[in-house]
């Protein structure tokens, strides 16, 4: 695969489920009385979407969704970034719009008439920073391979696609779709795989995609490492990520990550925090930072050092976009010139 040289008209292009975040703090009895199971994101329908909205307290909503928030964050740190998801051309929806283009992200996918409405994420959030998703697709699971731009994908040096859209049938094939496009374009492709509850779902569908090749570059947490390969032996489970992508990252949380590729295998510590708020889009700008880092041709323990910087200025605060430039971060910290 060719890295990111001047030819590309984006950094990186993510594809994703384009989500409205309405987050709140709440407390352990709360996810006891509706039934969820802490740290999880699960599906819901529009009548449980009411339900849950109804008996939350008052909330920050914001512009969210894994692979924007990602695709946000490698704009703040100066990279040309492109989105595509899909949303309904309602009040949401249009703030949607505005916000992601205001982050300095290219977007284009044409919003849907009719059909569900704009999708929602109602995130708890608890006392221990953890976060609990109930996600309303909406109008994302109406992403289809049409709304994959063929010269806007083959122009971006990395693709990068969220694990969710293999949730909704359309966007999976638009998924392959932009997957195939970019390899014949000689990009590379990247995959988070977004959830331990997804990789449940999806455990051999996601398997093959990093063993024939649908994508180069593999994204995970510990928790999602290990649903992966079904063992509770973290060495065990990165070795055979080892052997199955070409690059593989896996966040630890205050333990920082581990980057694997067959040559070679680099431990990056955590970036240090003040006090830890909310985790929601850790993952996301994590992978924001190293993406950005892999678009440079960067060392990868310089982009495990920008994605852990990412990471710790999105924990310290509700929501899962950065409340500062990045950029601007990195060069205050030396992670950047």
């Amino acid at each position: 695969m060719a890295d990111a040289k001047n030819d590309a008209k984006y950094d990186v292009l993510g594809i994703g489920n384009a989500l409205f975040d309405v987050l709140v703090r709440t407390d352990e009895a709360f996810l006891a009385k509706h039934g969820m199971t802490k740290g999880s994101m699960s599906l819901i329908d529009e009548a449980r979407a009411a339900a849950i909205y109804k008996d939350m307290g008052p909330a920050t909503e914001v512009s969210g969704g894994s692979a924007a928030n990602t695709i946000v964050g490698i704009a703040s740190l100066g990279a040309r970034a492109a989105y595509v998801g899909k949303v309904k051309d309602d009040q949401i929806g249009k703030l949607y719009v505005h916000d992601i283009r205001a982050a300095g992200v290219a977007f284009d996918t044409p919003a849907a008439k009719d059909g569900p409405a704009t999708g929602c994420s109602y995130i708890l959030v608890t006392a221990d920073g953890e976060r609990t998703m109930n996600t309303y697709l909406g109008a994302a699971q109406d992403l289809s391979p049409a709304d994959i731009d063929p010269a806007e994908v083959a122009g971006a040096a990395i693709v990068y696609l969220e694990g969710y859209l293999w949730d909704p049938k359309n966007a999976k094939d638009a998924f392959v779709k932009a997957s195939k496009i970019a390899h014949d374009a000689r990009r590379r492709v990247a995959l988070t795989l977004s959830d331990s509850f997804c990789v449940d779902r999806y455990r051999d569908e996601f398997l093959s995609l990093m063993k024939n090749g649908t994508v180069d570059i593999v994204f995970a947490n510990e928790s999602e490492l290990h649903s992966l390969y079904m063992t509770s032996d973290f060495d065990t489970a990165l070795k055979q990520l080892r052997n199955d992508v070409n690059l593989g990252v896996v966040t630890r949380s205050e333990k920082g990550c581990m980057v694997v590729s067959s040559e070679d295998a680099v431990a990056v510590p955590a970036s240090p925090i003040d006090k830890l708020v909310d985790t929601t889009g850790a993952g996301d700008l994590f992978a924001a930072g190293f993406l950005f880092g892999l678009a440079r041709d960067l060392p990868y323990k310089q982009c495990g050092q920008l994605g852990a910087l990412a990471a710790a200025e999105v924990i310290q605060h509700i929501g899962a976009r950065p409340l500062v430039s990045l950029k601007e971060l990195a060069q205050q910290r030396g992670v950047m010139g």
